[in-house]
């Protein structure tokens, strides 16, 4: 078993241009609910570092964390549903893109897919997204004790499918039971190692 992920909050911002520079930052994206904050709690081995809720949409702005040896863990706005006002809802796209597109800091964005139900149409459309964009990206199937033991074979072909992968460049995950957890580690590590 890896150590935790040490992770420490630094700052939040609406802008790229106003976040500190750590060195190189992985980024954590997916749609409202996929549980990302909750994933980069289990990597720290911490409760309440990112904000966690029942309610999608909690994440607003762009979170950094940084690494105790340098580089940082940014948490992204999600995307698709969530109940924030509208005039919030409106800017994500921009900060977002923005952030894909301006930081040169970024090595890695992890995309989050429910494991559960697999990838949306809003998921499929961010991977077309930063495909198009060349932003280098790894699929992470969150949820997954959620899919019963004997369909999961068969969930992993058709999620990896759904985004356009093979079945093993998908990193699959459970936070809440940590399975997978080591090995997200060990790939957030060696990205910001460099």
């Amino acid at each position: 078993m890896s150590s935790a992920l040490s992770l420490r909050f630094v700052q939040s911002a609406t802008r790229t241009r106003d976040l500190p520079d750590l060195g190189p930052e992985v980024a954590f994206v997916g749609r409202s609910n996929v549980g990302k904050s909750s994933l980069i709690n289990a990597m720290a081995r911490q409760r309440q570092l990112a904000r966690v809720s029942n309610t999608p949409g909690r994440t607003q702005l762009i979170n950094v964390f940084s690494h105790p040896n340098g580089g940082a863990v940014v948490d992204l706005p999600g995307y698709g549903f969530a109940k924030v006002p509208g005039r919030i809802r409106r800017d994500w796209p921009e900060m977002i893109e923005g952030y894909l597109l301006e930081r040169e800091q970024l090595v890695m964005v992890f995309v989050l897919v429910d494991g559960e139900i697999g990838p949306t149409p809003l998921d499929q459309q961010m991977l077309d997204w930063l495909r198009y964009h060349d932003v280098p990206h790894t699929v992470v199937a969150t949820k997954s004790d959620k899919v019963k033991s004997s369909k999961r074979p068969r969930r992993k072909r058709d999620l990896a499918e759904g985004c356009m992968l093979e079945t093993g460049d998908v990193v699959w995950v459970s936070a809440s039971k940590g399975d997978g957890i080591d090995r997200l580690r060990d790939l957030v590590v060696s990205h910001l190692a460099g």
